[in-house]
């Protein structure tokens, strides 16, 4: 699947009953660790080496992260251009059911049998997130967070792909004979509750009643993909639209609408009549199609409505017409009853996000596990950082599995999990991951997979994946991310919270030897497994040089 999926919004919070809200909200979370998961997971990756890496690290990770046993099938998309969104679901359902005969395990039978089935899509190169993805060597998906799991043997954080893992897991246990597609850059914690299916397919959106122009404008509707609910719960998908053309497109019945998380599920119905009817294209590996406006608009829309979207995003209106009418045709023989096929899942207009798909959400969002309120206490608990149904003034699990030196001090609110530091001071709203250095002294900064020879100073920086083997201080006022490569390559990629890496991609910023785009180019030949490997081995190296200086506790 190509292109990234665009963020819904940030962060929307609770309503005026903030006890009863944040109850609910803990209550979601709580069913988000329980043993609840997915039977089959299927991850859908951009290359051989990434499927090879999270194959080999979901097999030891899926039950502590969903709590179940889950069947994994990673699986990469082999598709000249890209196949979209639409195709390339059916497509990775395809290659892993494939794959699977090969274990003897029939998928298609499991799911018409009953089982509950994701697929995770985790390609696109994280531009927005630069230069983070670049030092786990474009596995975007494997950038880390603060949370640990059992890996090898050792502590390792949790992953942004575990951690949408373990959120969407609640959905399992209502979704049985279905397979659901998720993306993986944002978690949230559903304010509706987790309700259930009731259409062929489905779309999670955050609904409320139908707005005035007025409110429609405030909430700048117009810049997201929208989802419609009609009387009887019927969904029509519309593209981003302002309120006097959604009006006119809408269906009159419509009582609610809402932004679309573009997450869909599809009974075992469905797919399998969408895998006969693009049978053509799957075995060509030709054409791209994305799920909303080529499968959810001509199931939706009038097609006059219908000409017009697609005219504006440039599309021919030949080549709309004909799919359209492909569309009503495939309509017609799967449900020649009539009957909505597509309705939707709402999950609360007053859901939790915690988004990180770009690089000041993804420092906002992990210094928010260090911060006070509702929201925090539900991440810290969903991270487990905080022990479940403990209250929010325990602090017990910010601090896991650390060896801290006598002279080293730490504020209440850091979160600081599998450290070895000797000395200084952690300051408030630090997020230290897997630090091994002789000294600290840092405030409301990310410190995520560092080692350091020197001492560590700064201020909301963040430093990701960072081998400093000098004397010298090393700084945590700016961003750093360290790129390891075979060949004894390791190139240090420095930014800035405020550099957006979609805008600066094919930039070379005056610090740096590369652009990011030259990093991701040079990253793309390689294999992450390897790379993640010498990386880890520069770590151990400048570690074990300062215990041999005894200058670790």
């Amino acid at each position: 699947v190509t292109g990234e999926k665009e963020s819904v919004c940030t962060y929307l919070h609770m309503g005026s009953n903030a006890s009863a809200s944040q109850a609910m909200e803990l209550e979601e979370v709580a069913r988000m660790l329980s043993p609840c998961g997915f039977d089959v997971i299927i991850v859908c990756c951009s290359n051989q080496a990434a499927e090879n890496y999270w194959q080999a690290r979901l097999e030891q990770t899926v039950v502590q992260v969903t709590g179940t046993n889950a069947k994994v099938v990673a699986v990469h998309e082999d598709w000249n251009g890209g196949a979209g969104n639409g195709l390339g679901t059916l497509y990775a359902y395809q290659k892993a059911r494939d794959k699977a005969s090969r274990d003897g395990f029939d998928l298609d039978a499991k799911l018409s049998g009953g089982a509950s089935v994701a697929l995770f899509h985790t390609a696109g190169k994280g531009t927005r997130l630069a230069p983070l993805p670049g030092a786990e060597n474009n596995n975007k998906p494997g950038v880390k967070l603060p949370s640990l799991l059992e890996v090898g043997g050792a502590a390792q954080p949790l992953t942004l792909l575990e951690a949408v893992m373990r959120q969407t897991s609640s959905y399992a246990p209502l979704r049985g004979g279905r397979i659901s597609v998720f993306w993986g850059d944002q978690v949230f914690v559903p304010s509706a509750g987790i309700q259930p299916s009731t259409h062929p397919a489905d779309i999670l959106a955050a609904l409320r009643p139908m707005p005035s122009k007025a409110e429609w404008e405030a909430g700048q509707l117009h810049q997201y993909g929208l989802i419609a609910v009609g009387t009887a719960g019927d969904a029509t998908q519309l593209e981003k639209v302002d309120y006097d053309t959604a009006k006119a497109y809408l269906p009159q019945d419509v009582e609610r609408v809402g932004t679309s998380l573009g997450s869909f599920s599809l009974s075992a119905a469905l797919l399998a009549a969408l895998m006969a009817e693009f049978a053509p294209e799957l075995a060509a590996k030709c054409a791209c199609l994305d799920s909303d406006p080529h499968f959810w608009m001509p199931l939706t829309l009038q097609k006059e409505d219908y000409l017009a979207v697609m005219g504006k995003k440039g599309t021919p209106a030949g080549e709309a017409a004909a799919h359209y009418a492909r569309m009503a045709a495939f309509a017609a023989k799967f449900a020649p009853g009539g009957g909505g096929i597509l309705g939707c899942v709402d999950v609360g207009a007053k859901a939790l996000w915690w988004d990180y798909g770009r690089l000041e959400l993804y420092q906002t969002n992990n210094l928010h596990a260090a911060e006070e309120g509702p929201s925090p206490h539900a991440l810290r608990t969903f991270l487990k950082l905080q022990p479940q149904g403990a209250p929010e003034s325990d602090a017990s699990g910010r601090q896991q599995r650390n060896q801290l030196g006598a002279g080293l001090t730490v504020h209440p609110s850091a979160v600081v999990l599998n450290c070895r530091i000797g000395s200084g001071t952690i300051g408030a709203g630090c997020v230290l991951v897997n630090v091994t250095a002789p000294e600290v002294e840092v405030e409301a900064a990310i410190l995520m997979s560092v080692t350091s020879a020197g001492p560590v100073r700064g201020k909301r920086g963040v430093l990701y994946n960072v081998v400093h083997e000098g004397s010298e201080p090393l700084s945590a006022d700016a961003v750093r991310a360290d790129v390891f490569q075979p060949g004894g390559k390791q190139i240090v990629v420095s930014s800035s919270i405020e550099t957006d890496g979609g805008k600066a991609w094919k930039v070379t910023l005056p610090e740096n030897a590369f652009s990011f785009e030259e990093v991701y180019k040079q990253n793309q030949k390689l294999d992450v497994s390897e790379c993640q490997a010498l990386g880890a081995a520069a770590h151990k190296r400048v570690a074990q040089a300062l215990e041999t200086l005894e200058r670790l506790p």
